[in-house]
């Protein structure tokens, strides 16, 4: 470790936020080994662990062994359950980290509204037939919004295959930057996307499109793209492929 001082830390997220990639269990195996010869801790962000399309589940770094001395695993029924601003998750792992994270949890903030709770609970315990509807959704709206940018060369499908997103290279916009680009889809094709700038600095050719509307708005939100590039300068040509967005 070349780190000064030694970190306390590792912070995981996989299925990551926002590139959508997976780790699989040998990379969790060199974390936990890791940790436990610097005697750090991890805390692993699962939040995305149910969406996928290819019928493998992301796996849990709690599969490890010896993960549960060293990690703390987190989820949250906002993406899972669509419960989204309720605020309600859970974590689990090791003893030790549970219990401080009880205690400053028990300072900061009071528990969530009973009726949450209840929620959540009948969630969790219940039919799990509605995450397997909300998968073929959204992958059916990814396969959409894939097809409709494809021609304009600004989104591959095949690559977008764990998450809700897909991920637009901006690079024949590149000296304007992600953010200048995202303001001209909204000021000439009346489409808000995220700038890629705004999840570090990496991220700046890169602009990423939500798959929360319906198809039909999916649809319109791609024409109107594809109709905004097909008038802007002849230098498009250059846009290339997303190489990272996969989930």
């Amino acid at each position: 470790m070349h780190s000064i001082p030694k970190p306390l830390a590792l912070v995981l997220c996989y299925p990551s936020n926002p590139t959508a990639h997976v780790a699989d269990l040998d990379f969790y195996r060199d974390v936990v080994a890791f940790a436990s010869k610097h005697d750090s801790i991890v805390l692993s962000d699962l939040a995305y662990s149910e969406i996928y399309f290819d019928d493998v589940p992301p796996p849990s770094m709690l599969q490890v062994p010896g993960a549960i001395d060293v990690a703390v695993e987190f989820t949250s029924m906002s993406k899972t359950y669509s419960m989204a601003g309720w605020r309600m998750g859970f974590a689990v792992g090791n003893e030790r980290l549970i219990a401080a994270l009880s205690r400053v949890k028990s300072y900061l903030d009071y528990g969530a509204y009973t009726p949450i709770q209840v929620a959540a609970t009948t969630a969790l315990n219940g039919p799990q037939d509605c995450i397997e509807e909300m998968r073929q959704i959204y992958k059916h709206r990814r396969d959409v919004a894939g097809r409709q940018l494809r021609p304009r060369r600004l989104a591959d499908p095949g690559a977008a295959r764990q998450h809700v997103r897909l991920g637009a290279d901006s690079r024949a916009f590149k000296a304007l930057g992600s953010l200048e680009f995202s303001k001209l889809l909204i000021e000439k094709a009346d489409v808000a996307v995220a700038p890629g700038v705004g999840f570090g600095e990496h991220g700046d050719d890169y602009v990423r499109i939500a798959l929360v509307e319906n198809e039909q708005r999916i649809r319109q939100a791609a024409r109107n793209v594809r109709r905004f590039l097909e008038t802007a300068d002849k230098t498009l040509h250059n846009v290339v492929p997303i190489s990272s967005a996969r989930r």
